[in-house]
Order: C-alpha cells, then structure tokens, then sequence
C-alpha cells in the first residue's frame, strides 16, 4: 500500500490542508461538508447574514414560510441520499398531485395544465384538456404533426422551433411557453430540445410525429415509474431550510468554521496556496463608523468558489483565463402572501397556476398551502400563495417597486389568476425576496458555457467552482454537482489526480 493510501497518514495529510468555501448557498455547504469529511480544516465564508442563498425562510405572521427553493426533483436520488445522511428522511413530505392551472390573456378562460404531455408538448392534441386551450383550430394544426415526415435526430435544437414546425405556433404559445417560463424562466425558442426533453428527438424520428414521440417518452416513464414508484418532486415537513440548518450543523460537528456576513473582496496567490482577503468590523464599531476597513487575510491550500456568477467572475478574472462570456441572468423576485381568504379554501386553481407569456405581470403563482399539507396545518386556515416575476429578458414588475407596493401588486396578479376577489384587508402578511437566477443549464449554448468554464477553472491549482450557473439551477442539479467538484479538488490536494476518496 503507498503512503497516499495508507488511511492514517491520508489523515494526517488531510488535517494539514485548508479549504476556503466562498459562498454558502447549497452548492457551497455541500462542498465544505466533503472536504470536511476526510478531516481538512475548512472555512466557508458567506456574505449575507444567514446560509441558504436561494433557500430562504420568511416569517409571515408566525408563519415560516420557504421564501426561494421550495422543494427538489428526485431524480438521480442525489438530493434524497443528502437529506437521508443528514437524518432528515422523516421529514420529507409530497405535493398535492392536483396539479396547476394555466391562465392566458385576461378574460380568456383558465383551464387546468393538461396532463399527457411533456413540457407542454400534447400525446393527443385532440383531449379535451388539450382542446380546451387551443381550440379546434390549433387542434387541427397540431394533428398536420401526424402528416409530416420525420426530422433528423438533432436537426432542430430550438424547442420552440421544432414545436411550432411540427405542431403550430398555439401548442407552442399557449402550452409550452408557460411551462419553459415557469420551469426555466425563459422563451421555448431559447431552450435547447435535447437538454430540456432527453430522447425526445430520437422518440420523434422512431415514431415519425412529435406528438408519437412525446407518447413513447410518457410510456417509458410509467414504466419507470412502476418498477420505482414515488414523486417527481419532494420536499421538507417545515421548509426546505431545514436541509440548511441540517448542512450547518453537521459542519460544525465536523469542526468547520463558518462566518456569516463576510464579503470576499479577493483572492489571490501565496505560493502554492491561496489568500483570501475580505474586510471585517472591528469589535465595538460599525463598519462606516470605522475610518478605515480592516482587512482580513486567511491563508488555503484550495479555494471553492460557490457565489452567484457575477460574484464568481470577479473573483476568478485574475487567475483564470477563456472564461468566455457571462450568460444573461434573469432577476426574478417572489412575493410571499399570507392571506385571510376563506374564497381560497376550495384551491379554485388546483396548487398554482402558470401563466402565458405576456398575458400578466406575474409569470408564475403557487398556491402553497394547497400543494403542501404541513403547510396547510401551520397556518390556522389562511393561505399562503406566492407571486413569481421577471424571466429570461424580462425585468420582475416589482423591480422599482417598494416592499409595499410590491405586495399589493402581487395581491393584485393573485387575484386575477386565481379568478376571485382579494380584497386588501385580505392581506396579513408579506414578504419580498430577490434573486439573480442562474441562467438556465437547458438555453442553447449553455453547455458548452459551462464546459468551457469547468476546462479553464480546472487548469488552475488549488481552484474550484460549484453552484447553479455551472450545474443547472434545482437541487438535483447543484448537490451532485458539488460533490463531484469538491472531490476533485480534495483529491488534488492529498495526492494529486487518482482514484476518488471514500468518505463515511
């Protein structure tokens, strides 16, 4: 057995080397946890005053609501395995299987979300559920799909092109745009087809139609789905903070070190190893009492930067070359209501409702305590909902509003979605989050983005990036992602490329 791989001198070695976490959202906990694991000294560091970045909480009248991530998908059972190691297993919960709503131009009737399809895309374009939305005519023309012959795999990248080619511009205005702005923020033609919907245009060419194809995907998933049974989406009894909380708490166990409210200004190199330098406030004065900022300095062996990428890019430009250029990130904010609205007991729009692009103000709306049963017992029959804005090119509504006038817009797009009055003494509670979304991993072109990324990033010692802009927003995506980068940054350190580390 070599020195590398003698466990107790891996121990030793590994307690010699330090580890700086810029960031700590999920993708930044999860990093620090790995590194933590095989026993290195590890400091995360985390600008804002609590963990989470996108998973945040709200108090809405005593009420803890999930202000930003709200559940996770559970495909690859990645999310599911971190949760069942943090001990967290009996809590998860499922949603509603009700399903959302979706609602056009005002005055044109809302109509639940049909069922046999895939990102909007219709089996039969002739079910009522269908039909209901686009109407004989549009019926018509997707059923010429049927007629015309079939694509090369791969011909068409846009999704939205190869829908309104093959189906018309209703399946893809009035289905499928709803659900690409809702799911990734963004335009149907922006997405690429083989990143959003795997297999479908290979199931298109063996089935010679769209719609044939889109029926051959759903028929292989409920196969999938009965030989392993369970929810697409899952979620935590009291708010998916609780994964948070769980993440900071095994990395105190672990003897992490982990500082909140401490913006990183730069690294830069020392050595072998890295400097990370930020400003602190000296103990007894405030920041802008001080009359020059002290700087602090702490010295790694890595550095893991898991911040959003306008963040990340500043800190890496320095050290990293052909990082290409940034994506456009869509600025999104949900408003969070609490809702004294007896109108709402009978959930009139299912769990939420999606809108098509352009009709409202509002991109998306969920009905929480609908789709959430611990939810609905947290809240002593009143509602919470919460009011999406702003996608892919398209500044939130709310942007220049203040926190109240944002709340009443939201109160005021939640009314007309769900299609009853909501008066303003309806209103208990709000609560305003901003994001920066990562730009989704399904855009064309995002890909190689990341590809290119990754191959600069990791021609550099000592340097990783994890987070949503690299992996694709949605925990399935960032938690695997994370560990994977964390690992090959350890691995690097303790005995350069090999075989990966077994951790408990």
């Amino acid at each position: 057995m070599s020195t590398a791989q003698n466990p107790a001198e891996l121990a030793a070695r590994a307690a010699e080397r330090h580890v700086v976490v810029i960031g700590g959202g999920i993708g930044g906990l999860v990093a620090a946890r790995e590194c933590a694991k095989v026993g290195m000294q590890v400091t995360l560091l985390e600008a804002a005053d609590e963990l989470g970045g996108a998973i945040r909480r709200a108090d809405l009248d005593g009420v803890m609501v999930d202000a930003g991530a709200e559940s996770y998908a559970t495909r690859g059972g990645h999310v599911r395995k971190l949760i069942d190691e943090l001990e967290l297993t009996d809590r998860i919960v499922t949603p509603n299987p009700a399903g959302a709503w979706l609602v056009g131009a005002p005055g044109a009737d809302a109509a639940p979300l049909p069922k046999g399809g895939i990102l909007g895309i219709p089996a039969n374009p002739f079910a009522d559920d269908v039909r209901r939305i686009i109407g004989w005519g549009g019926a018509w023309r997707a059923y010429v799909d049927r007629l015309r012959p079939p694509l090369t795999i791969g011909q068409e990248h846009s999704l939205g092109t190869l829908v309104a080619k093959r189906m018309g511009a209703k399946v893809r205005d009035l289905l499928v745009a709803p659900v690409t702005a809702g799911v990734y923020s963004a335009n149907p033609d922006d997405v690429d087809t083989e990143i959003a919907a795997p297999g479908l245009n290979e199931a298109l060419t063996r089935a010679g139609s769209l719609s044939g194809g889109v029926a051959q995907l759903l028929a292989e998933r409920a196969d999938r789905a009965k030989k392993a049974p369970g929810s697409a989406v899952e979620a935590l009894a009291g708010g998916m903070s609780g994964l948070v909380d769980a993440l900071a708490t095994d990395l105190d166990e672990l003897g992490a070190v982990v500082r909140t409210g401490v913006t990183v200004d730069a690294i830069a190199r020392d050595g072998d190893g890295w400097a990370v330098a930020f400003p602190i406030t000296t103990e007894g004065e405030d920041a802008e009492d001080q009359a020059e900022p002290v700087i602090e300095t702490l010295t790694a062996d890595a550095v893991i930067i898991a911040t959003a990428e306008p963040n990340a890019r500043v800190l890496l430009a320095d050290h990293v070359s052909g990082l290409g250029v940034a994506g456009e990130a869509p600025q999104i904010e949900i408003v969070s209501l609490l809702l004294n609205a007896p109108t709402l007991d009978a959930a009139p729009r299912g769990t939420g409702v999606l809108t098509v692009p352009g009709s409202h103000t509002a991109k998306a709306l969920t009905h929480s305590t609908a789709k959430w049963g611990w939810l609905r017992e947290e809240t002593g029959g009143r509602h919470v909902v919460r009011v999406s804005f702003g996608a892919q090119g398209e500044p939130a509504a709310t942007a220049a509003l203040d926190d109240e006038a944002a709340a009443r817009l939201a109160l005021s797009e939640a009314s007309a979605l769900f299609g009853v009055a909501l008066p303003d003494s309806a209103l208990v509670a709000a609560h305003r989050a901003r994001f920066t979304q990562s730009q989704p991993a399904s855009l064309i072109g995002a890909t190689e983005r990341r590809q290119e990324v990754r191959a600069a990033v990791q021609r550099v010692d000592g340097l990783g990036v994890v987070g949503a802009w690299l992996s694709g927003t949605g925990l399935a995506q960032v938690v695997p992602d994370a560990t994977a980068e964390a690992d090959r940054v350890r691995r690097a350190l303790l005995w350069g490329e090999g075989e990966p580390l077994s951790t408990p």
